[in-house]
């Protein structure tokens, strides 16, 4: 009886324990493959081109437990060698922190996607500000068409390529699919309407002017 008596404390501290440590593989985000940055890095558009803009994805998914997969910002580049952001996101389907699916292959998330401001939320599993909210954050660099892919004519809708905080402008998307109009670039979360600004359209209060804080949508490949 000394036996059992004595056993029943260790097994229910090891069935709290069991319980425990439970929780902080479900609270951080095993399957998310999807997030928007809860912060820019800083220095408005200026990303330090795509290495950096995927480097600092890298680093938010780490901050929350998700750094094991191989992440890449969803953004194009122009002029010689452009890249199209749909080709560099992987293949999907793609789930947000709380586990949700925003879309399960490229084509949908270009045509019939899940996102909205409910759906598109940081690595911490929150809710972008979007319009009507105080500060406003929902502009989001992209520097892409609607269909993922880069612009082909020769204005600048990438910063300089993600290298410029001064000079420049970036098209951006409005992660809570709302503008100020009805129409489909107001509703657009890749491709609403170009960054501009009194100090040249790249810069963090460029950015901030319109809507935005220098954010990016994150994409895990694998």
């Amino acid at each position: 009886m000394l036996k059992v008596r004595a056993g029943l404390p260790l097994m229910a501290c090891l069935s709290f324990m069991a319980v425990a440590g439970a929780q902080p593989a479900a609270a951080q985000p095993a399957e998310m493959g999807f997030f928007v940055t809860s912060v820019g890095p800083g220095k408005g558009a200026d990303l330090g081109g795509l290495a950096g803009a995927d480097a600092f994805c890298q680093k938010m998914a780490a901050s929350v437990g998700a750094g094991a997969r191989t992440w890449h910002a969803y953004l194009s580049t122009q002029g010689q060698g452009a890249v199209n952001a749909r080709d560099r996101i992987g293949k999907g389907p793609w789930k947000n922190a709380k586990g949700v699916v925003i879309a399960k292959d490229v084509a949908e998330l270009h045509g019939a996607d899940n996102l909205t401001k409910q759906t598109a939320l940081s690595e911490k599993g929150e809710i972008i500000n979007g319009r009507g909210d105080k500060p406003n954050r929902h502009d989001i660099l992209t520097g892409s068409r609607p269909d993922g892919t880069a612009f082909l004519d020769d204005k600048d809708h990438t910063c300089k390529n993600w290298t410029s905080s001064t000079q420049g402008s970036a098209m951006v998307g409005h992660a809570d699919r709302q503008g100020l109009r009805d129409d489909a670039p107001s509703k657009s979360w890749n491709s609403s309407h170009p960054s501009r600004g009194k100090d040249g359209g790249c810069s963090q209060a460029d950015l901030r002017s319109t809507g935005g804080d220098g954010l990016l949508y994150c994409f895990a490949l694998n």
